[in-house]
């Protein structure tokens, strides 16, 4: 995870290829569990659009941060953030990331950069402009990439933290996953004015627009943006299309989607881009195919421990809540 401008070459696609299928793996392990009753709350499945976490993270430094939204799954395991752990964390388990008490939207690990999903759109990102903005002060090396979805792009908040990171050229890397769809209404649909990376330009930031289905392209846009702000220039913005394969959550079926356009989606995987890259550099399909396997049993392994985790001791309820005592007016 060392920042590099260079291009992306097959021995990096094959590590990240091995973390898309990762990804996929657990998105498909977490929302069965959900329907078979092992996860209470809510799952919002990555599937789809693994390629924008991996090719992003793979650029980023072990110390760099990395703060996400309600479908956050994926980027907590492209900064490296353990699946199994993590599955502890939906199962409800004392070996999750948050002791069992954060669930899906609220995978963190700061110990690995991972400063939280979140379920309130989009404070992730007003909490990646403020550690941003802490860095500067205290003349850290480190760098904070924000994701959030294209449904952000029309709140207030979103627009007050472009505003506060252009003024102080914040360290952070804006990044719209723009899978078309907030909830269930296309984004379009309610979205007035010019497209979205207008938007972040009016504030003075520098903005791209990329296919989030390419992880090479997502890898080499990302390159050289973490390296232009590692050494100073202030925040910039990413645009990466793409399309969630699931509802907007794992027991949506999804009915408002035209199933014809769904069936464009899959066909447009990111991992079968990948590997289509990989076989014209010389790869062949056994090796692929080990690949896919590796994560497989790596995320099968995470769902049998996790059912084998102890539930946290009820005194735990108590710990690590805010008590600032009774208001200053009472």
């Amino acid at each position: 995870m060392i920042s590099k401008s260079k291009l992306i070459d097959a021995t990096a696609v094959r590590a990240m290829l091995l973390c898309m299928h990762r990804i996929r793996q657990f998105e498909e392990a977490a929302g069965q569990a959900l329907k078979d009753g092992h996860v209470r709350g809510s799952v919002h499945q990555y599937s789809g659009e693994e390629a924008i976490a991996t090719g992003i993270c793979h650029h980023l430094h072990a110390h760099d941060f990395v703060s996400s939204y309600h479908r956050g799954h994926g980027h907590a395991i492209a900064k490296g953030v353990s699946p199994a752990r993590m599955m502890c964390e939906l199962f409800g388990r004392a070996d999750g990331t948050s002791g069992g008490k954060g669930g899906s939207m609220h995978i963190a690990d700061f110990s690995k950069g991972m400063l939280g999903a979140n379920g309130v759109v989009p404070d992730g990102v007003t909490i990646a402009v403020g550690a941003a903005h802490a860095i500067k002060m205290q003349k850290r090396p480190e760098i904070v990439v924000a994701f959030f979805g294209d449904g952000a792009m029309n709140r207030g908040p979103l627009f007050e933290a472009f505003n506060w990171a252009k003024l102080f050229d914040l360290p952070v890397l804006f990044v719209c996953e723009d899978n078309g769809y907030s909830v269930t209404l296309k984004t379009k649909d309610f979205t007035a004015g010019p497209p979205f990376i207008e938007r972040a330009a009016s504030f003075g930031i520098p903005t791209q627009s990329i296919n989030g289905n390419d992880v090479v392209t997502v890898a080499n846009a990302a390159g050289p943006l973490v390296d232009t702000i590692r050494q100073g220039s202030g925040p910039q913005f990413l645009h990466a299309t793409t399309y969630r394969w699931y509802g907007h959550l794992a027991h949506d079926k999804g009915l408002y989607r035209d199933p014809a356009e769904v069936l464009a989606a899959r066909e447009d995987d990111c991992i079968r881009h990948a590997e289509s890259w990989l076989l014209q550099q010389g790869a062949n399909a056994q090796e692929l195919a080990s690949i896919a396997k590796q994560a497989d049993e790596e995320i099968q392994r995470a769902v049998k421990d996790a059912l084998a985790a102890p539930f946290p001791d009820a005194a735990t309820a108590w710990q690590d809540v805010q008590d600032i005592g009774s208001p200053s007016w009472a």
